[in-house]
């Protein structure tokens, strides 16, 4: 996933006959031109991106804090959380690149421009597949509630928390695809985009697009919609909703993703929609959708900072987890001034005696 769109399948001629013969593209024939954001909207949406930014790395440190110096036992749920923060903190780190892409073009050279989408896109996998992992085991915990089930559970979380990654790895794999392309050969303006050179480039576009929206989207979702309407419908059941709290974290987060995501997801549906031709469209339509991947990715990148924030105003055994490690560490800072200040007035008793 790119934070810049490239619009080279876009075949819209002004002139068209009722003859077809084979053509090259003059680019002289083409009603709408690519071209960079307006200057307004690119430092707009930059600076969103920098606030994004110096949201998520501090949140998500605090979080990943909290929940790994914790003295209790961690749950599989807590595990998948630790690593969501992970997986969190990797993408917000590519959303200066990003940033400083929509101002000046992409000036990182065709290595970052690999490895960036490497990243994001791998995190982008991961993220969902750890959100499916936790409701999995919510539905595990809660409809089919045993001991040796949470035992079992406990053991399997962190070879799961491995299979995850590795799997987002693979499927984040066609990212290496993306290139340093030229925009404008004037302005020397340079992108980062796809840049498929195996068989028929449209063909790879489809299949890795179909990718993303089947193992990226729609296949976890379907797996955590499933597994919470059974859970929820079990916990009204019961006299013990009230003791199931965190589950409103573990929705809140869900929800949060599905805002975050789906715009992007439903822009990615109506692009590829307009490179196969399946309507007919103009340059407006053509500007509109190529505006609306700008926001779209910004909004995608949003997610990297709203989970630390959620867990703040929602989660009770966050905050009451937070609040334990200040104090404690309040204590051995006091603790280590108290032994600092005895020791340095037993030292200043020994120089008054020796002088």
């Amino acid at each position: 996933m790119s934070i810049t769109i490239n619009f080279e399948d876009y075949l819209y001629l002004e002139n068209e006959t009722t003859n077809y013969t084979p053509y090259v593209v003059d680019p002289q024939t083409l009603s709408c031109e690519i071209k960079p954001l307006d200057p307004t909207a690119a430092l707009t949406l930059c600076f969103i991106l920098i606030i994004i930014f110096l949201l998520a790395i501090p949140g998500n440190l605090l979080v990943g804090w909290v929940i790994g110096t914790s003295r209790q036992a961690l749950t599989p749920s807590d595990v998948y959380l630790f690593h969501l923060t992970i997986a969190d903190s990797l993408m917000a780190l590519t959303v200066p690149f990003w940033a400083a892409a929509l101002v000046k073009g992409w000036v990182f050279g065709d290595f970052m421009c690999k490895v960036l989408n490497l990243i994001i896109e791998a995190n982008f996998y991961t993220s969902i597949l750890f959100l499916a992992c936790i409701s999995i085991d919510r539905y595990l915990v809660i409809v089919h509630a045993s001991e040796s089930h949470r035992s079992r559970l406990r053991m399997c979380s962190w070879i799961l928390c491995a299979a995850v990654w590795a799997l987002g790895g693979a499927l984040a794999l066609p990212a290496l695809f993306n290139d340093a392309t030229k925009l404008d050969p004037d302005t020397k303006r340079m992108i980062c985009t796809e840049n498929f050179d195996l068989g028929k480039a449209s063909s790879w576009r489809l299949a890795t697009r179909a990718f993303r929206h089947v193992f990226g989207f729609f296949l976890p979702l379907s797996v955590m919609i499933v597994c919470y309407s059974i859970t929820i419908i079990r916990l009204l059941s019961t006299r013990g909703f009230q003791k199931h709290r965190a589950m409103k974290v573990i929705i809140s987060v869900v929800i949060a993703f599905l805002l975050c995501w789906t715009p992007y997801h439903i822009t990615m549906m109506v692009d590829t929609a307009l490179r196969y031709d399946l309507f007919v469209f103009g340059c407006a339509t053509r500007r509109l959708v190529n505006m609306a991947l700008y926001i779209t990715n910004s909004l995608a990148l949003l997610h990297s900072c709203i989970n630390p924030v959620l867990y703040a105003f929602v989660g009770e055994k966050f905050r009451r987890n937070m609040m334990l490690l200040i104090q404690r560490k309040v204590r051995q800072e006091r603790l280590s001034g108290s032994r600092f200040s005895r020791s340095t007035s037993q030292t200043s008793d020994l120089n008054g005696a020796v002088l």
